[in-house]
């Protein structure tokens, strides 16, 4: 791909997406990757091949398709809130709450395709989004409510990550997180808010359909 820029990011994420609407959200398209784009099909070696991280930005996850669908059936979660969607990949679930009426939307992710991948994306819905490209663990900026979709699927991250969502709790921020089963989602200390059956693809998971549950951080 040579140097990444906004322009070849936005080149690339355009040739190899198109705008589709998740099917636990419909009301949002999202630029990403089916079966007629190369994108599915390649393996991350393939990708780290040519110089590209794993394209988490073109799927919408179990997880985030769940709490994106929590937070547009509750609207009052995020209206007039300070709300960070951390991880965002896609930025489904800050165009979610974008919609919902959040008054300050932050997406941040360590992936550098995904600030245009957001800015495609709220641009496709109609929504403003500020984007961080920062790793946000351990920061507090005063969020109001923070939202998690699909993250626990690595043990070492998650053992970063539960501390900080915990203190961000306790500091008086709402934690929301949007989980399929993930193995290394903790036992305890959280409290189930509403549960789905999102469609999801083979490609990526392990059944056609996972049971995604939201979770608050008490």
């Amino acid at each position: 791909m040579g140097t990444l820029t906004p322009a070849t990011a936005e080149r690339f994420i355009l040739d190899n997406t198109a705008l589709i609407a998740p099917p636990h959200v419909p009301e949002i398209v999202l630029h990403l990757a089916d079966e007629a784009h190369d994108l599915w099909q390649r393996t991350e070696e393939e990708l780290a091949e040519i110089g590209l991280p794993p394209p988490f930005w073109a799927f919408a996850w179990a997880g985030g398709q769940g709490l994106a669908r929590y937070i547009l059936d509750h609207p009052e979660t995020v209206r007039g809130r300070r709300v960070l969607d951390f991880a965002s990949g896609s930025g489904l679930v800050a165009i979610a709450a974008a919609k919902a009426g959040a008054a300050h939307m932050v997406a941040a992710d360590i992936d550098p395709f995904c600030e245009t991948a957001v800015r495609l994306n709220s641009r496709a819905n109609g929504v403003d989004i500020l984007f961080e490209a920062a790793d946000c663990v351990g920061i507090d900026k005063g969020w109001d409510v923070v939202l998690a979709g699909d993250v626990f699927y690595e043990q070492p991250f998650a053992e970063r990550l539960m501390p900080w969502l915990v203190a961000l709790r306790r500091r008086g921020a709402l934690v929301l997180v949007g989980d399929p089963g993930r193995a290394y989602l903790p036992k305890q200390g959280l409290e189930k808010l509403a549960a789905y059956e999102v469609p999801v693809t083979r490609a990526l998971e392990d059944a056609e359909v996972k049971r995604t549950t939201v979770w608050r951080i008490d």
